[in-house]
C-alpha cells in the first residue's frame, strides 16, 4: 500500500565542501516536524553528511564546468513518519555500485585521505540504502528511514 505524502522540499546547491553543513541542517529541520528522536535526527544528519560528502568528493572530481557542480536534495515525509532523502549528482557516475557499497572501497586517489566507508556509514544510520548510477550521468542516492517518536514507546 502507497504511503500519502505529507510534506516534500527540493533543494539544489553548488556542489562545494561548505554546503554539507547546509544540507545536514536542511534535512534535520525537515524530519523535525515528525517531532522524533534525538537518536533519528543525529542519524539522518550523519547519513546526509556522507551522501553530499560523496557527491562533492568523487561525482565532480575531472568535471571542469562549474555550472555542471550540482547537487540535488529532495526531502519527502510521509504519514506514519517515513523519510525519503535523494542526494542526486550530475557528475562522474559509478561504474561498479556492488564493489562501491564494500567498506574501505574508494576512488579517491591515494594521496588523499579518504576511508572508503561512506557508504557503510549510511547503512549503519538509516533503514534502506539505495544507489542507482549511470557513468558519466551521475548518481542518486536513497535513503530511507522510519522515523520514532517517544510516544511511540508509550503504546
Amino acid at each position: 500500500m502507497k504511503q500519502k505524502l505529507l510534506n516534500e522540499c527540493i533543494m539544489r546547491f553548488p556542489a562545494l565542501s561548505r554546503n554539507e553543513s547546509i544540507s545536514r541542517s536542511a534535512a534535520a529541520g525537515f524530519a523535525a516536524q515528525t517531532d522524533p528522536k534525538a537518536s533519528d535526527i543525529a542519524a539522518v544528519k550523519i547519513a546526509v553528511s556522507e551522501a553530499v560528502t560523496n557527491a562533492v568528493v568523487h561525482a565532480y572530481r575531472n568535471e571542469s564546468r562549474a555550472e555542471k557542480r550540482v547537487v540535488e536534495m529532495t526531502m519527502r515525509l510521509y504519514e506514519g513518519g517515513l523519510l525519503k532523502i535523494i542526494i542526486k549528482d550530475r557528475g562522474s557516475g559509478i561504474a561498479d555500485i556492488e564493489q562501491a557499497m564494500k567498506p574501505e572501497f574508494s576512488t579517491a586517489p591515494e594521496s588523499e585521505e579518504r576511508s572508503g566507508l561512506g557508504f557503510t556509514v549510511m547503512s549503519s544510520f538509516m533503514d534502506k540504502v539505495k544507489v542507482r548510477s549511470a557513468v558519466g550521468k551521475g548518481t542518486s542516492v536513497i535513503l530511507e528511514k522510519q522515523l520514532s517518536t517517544y510516544e511511540d514507546e508509550k503504546q
